[in-house]
């Protein structure tokens, strides 16, 4: 007999198990420490888009990809240069709106190429993670 709910993707598990693991960790509920903002990448063929995420609020308090005027001047939105330039603007509207530090979420992608671009740019404009 044919089961009648639909199985999920095993990339759809792990971005929830990555999410879930750090939302978990990233809210304190007896606030003995500062809760940090999550750092949310989302890559496509063609572009990638990072925000900065506050759970708590259910917010976005900054955002950045290669579709916006900047990113095109960078150039392909698919290249690495062009990833850790997104960082680098993200990273720059973060301290604009008073984030100092964050909670790198990769979600279903794997810590490389672009995503990693992206870390490393953010770094580079002042964000610790």
């Amino acid at each position: 007999m044919a089961q009648t709910h639909a199985r999920t993707k095993p990339a759809q598990r792990r971005a929830f198990r990555t999410r879930s693991a750090i939302r978990r960790v990233n809210i304190d509920r007896n606030a003995r420490r500062p809760v940090r903002p999550r750092l949310s990448v989302h890559r496509t063929g063609r572009h990638i888009y990072a925000q900065i995420i506050d759970d708590l609020a259910g917010r976005t308090l900054a955002a950045a990809s290669t579709l916006e005027p900047a990113g095109r001047e960078s150039g392909k939105g698919w290249a690495v240069e062009a990833a850790r330039e997104v960082g680098k603007r993200l990273a720059e509207r973060a301290r604009a709106a008073g984030v100092e530090a964050v909670v790198f979420d990769r979600g279903r992608f794997l810590y490389h190429g672009r995503v990693r671009a992206v870390a490393e740019g953010a770094r580079e404009g002042g964000l610790n993670f």
